[in-house]
């Protein structure tokens, strides 16, 4: 009988040895089981074993039991595929191969996921940055519209092709990867002053999360936890970035059917919002607040009766803004039944955030695998059930409201004592998997530490690295010049999957 995979639990640190070495048939069929019994993948990733071998590590989350399971399996040049029986996996699968050139047996399609130069000379594919094999719709009038890399807007590239019937999509692909900038090799040998930086620029707009994946990551690595004010703190600074996102994206969509009062009005409040994160740590991003062992800032009572005051304005604003919208059939005419995606579609591939929550599946971090402040303080889990353009939409408005709910009783409750801890030395041959529920969906960081406690690996999962599929589906049957409106409706980061 070949062992189970290992249990845990989210931002805990167990010996990398301990986790179970699987032959390929007892590594598929124990991700398939764990798949057909509610589990889904987080990460997919290889390391190097030596002797030309690759260990392939993969992290299951199942979001019922709140419990991760990490297991492994050695491989040289060659693996069976499971994105076939398991298409969460085909994007993890096509990046084994073009790092490591390891190649998925029997992976229907393997496509580059970024154009980037390989991790290990030899084996693995060089890619030439733009040379893919698009796919390609054949018959009478079928026509190809080619948009990006290089739009029009200051906006990061990404290329779009839709193979058409007059107006109608019959599929789009996309491919990303153009401004692949190396992050994950940047930090293995770390963490070193560079680290939080560049961890706080994967990606801009959730500068946030990802920094909170990443100090409880290196908070368990040492066995250590921040302070309950650092945590309170943190959990602020996560809901305001989810509140000045979920507000601009709001308002973008507005725009995008020409609504144009709440589309001021929101463009507005997505300040505010941002302004309130500077009032905190004096970047409207949140750069240089969350840091290893806790917060560099702590929210004084003046600051905090001050927050409070412009939280209340700023909800009551958003409120009237957002409600326009439900109220004028010219806008729920362009929202509903715009760019579905099934519920069965979202469970497949895996979809993460707002996307899986506008499909009615209740998947959020905060009440799945809560960690900090979200361990005493529960967030509702906000969903839809039409899985179109009105329920991202309206999903988003729904997390505005709880989320400002959130912030208020966190302000007027913040426990007593330091922001910040001292962190011991971060223990040897250790891995760790930490998700946290960014404003997009959940941000996974998982680090391998080597014999002096320095990461051997850093793996990042961005929300959108699952989500982008879902974009593509969306379009499918839809009108072309519905292309702006989906995209907003899911607003992916280029950056984010680029790394």
């Amino acid at each position: 009988m070949s062992p189970a995979p290992l249990e845990t639990r989210n931002a805990q640190a167990v010996p990398i040895a301990d986790v179970p070495d699987l032959g390929d048939e007892e590594f598929r069929d124990a991700i398939l089981t764990a798949v057909s019994l509610g589990s889904r993948v987080s990460a997919l990733f290889g390391h190097p074993a030596g002797e030309g071998k690759l260990r392939l590590f993969c992290v299951l989350a199942n979001d019922e039991l709140g419990s991760l399971a990490l297991l492994s399996r050695q491989v040289e040049r060659r693996f069976m595929s499971l994105a076939n029986d398991c298409p969460g996996v085909h994007l993890f699968e096509r990046e084994i191969f073009e790092q490591w050139g390891v190649e998925p047996h029997g992976h229907p399609w393997l496509k580059p996921v970024r154009f980037q130069p390989p991790l290990v000379a030899a084996g693995a594919r060089a890619s030439q940055i733009g040379v893919a094999n698009f796919f390609r719709v054949e018959g009478e009038e079928v026509h190809e519209v080619a948009v990006g890399p290089v739009h029009a807007g200051v906006i990061e590239p990404g290329h779009f092709r839709f193979q058409c019937h007059g107006e109608d999509v019959f599929h789009l692909e996309i491919s990303l990867g153009y401004q692949h900038r190396g992050v994950e090799r940047a930090l293995a040998g770390g963490p070193d002053k560079r680290t939080i930086h560049y961890i706080e620029t994967l990606a801009g707009d959730t500068t946030i999360g990802h920094a909170v994946a990443h100090c409880e990551t290196l908070e368990a690595l040492a066995g250590a936890e921040a302070p309950a004010r650092a945590h309170a703190i943190r959990g602020i600074a996560l809901e305001l970035e989810r509140l000045a996102n979920h507000t601009g994206d709001l308002g973008a969509l507005a725009n995008d059917v020409g609504y144009l009062p709440t589309a001021s009005y929101c463009g507005r409040l997505r300040g505010d919002f941002l302004n309130m994160t500077a009032a905190i740590c004096g970047s409207r991003f949140g750069r240089g607040l969350v840091r290893p062992g806790g917060v560099a800032f702590d929210v004084e009572p003046a600051r905090s009766a001050e927050l409070q005051g412009r939280l209340a304005r700023a909800m009551r604003d958003i409120r009237g803004a957002t409600g326009l919208l439900w109220e004028t059939p010219s806008v729920m005419a362009r929202f509903e039944e715009t760019g579905t995606v099934t519920r069965e579609t979202c469970e497949k591939l895996g979809f993460v955030g707002v996307a899986a929550r506008a499909c009615g599946v209740g998947r959020d971090a905060r009440q799945d695998f809560p960690l900090g402040m979200f361990r005493f303080s529960q967030v509702p889990v906000m969903t839809w059930h039409t899985g179109d353009v009105f329920a991202r939409a309206f999903v988003r408005a729904l997390e505005v409201e709880s989320s400002g709910k959130f912030i208020d009783g966190q302000l007027k409750a913040l426990p007593a004592g330091p922001v910040l801890a001292a962190l011991p030395e971060r223990a040897p041959d250790r891995i760790v998997a930490t998700l946290v529920e960014g404003w997009r969906g959940e941000v996974c960081h998982v680090a391998l530490t080597d014999e002096r406690g320095r990461f051997s690996r850093y793996k990042v999962v961005d929300p959108s690295f699952h989500n982008w599929t879902g974009l593509a589906l969306a379009l499918r049957g839809q009108q072309i010049s519905d292309f702006p409106l989906c995209n907003k409706s899911f607003n992916l980061s280029y950056c984010g999957h680029d790394l």
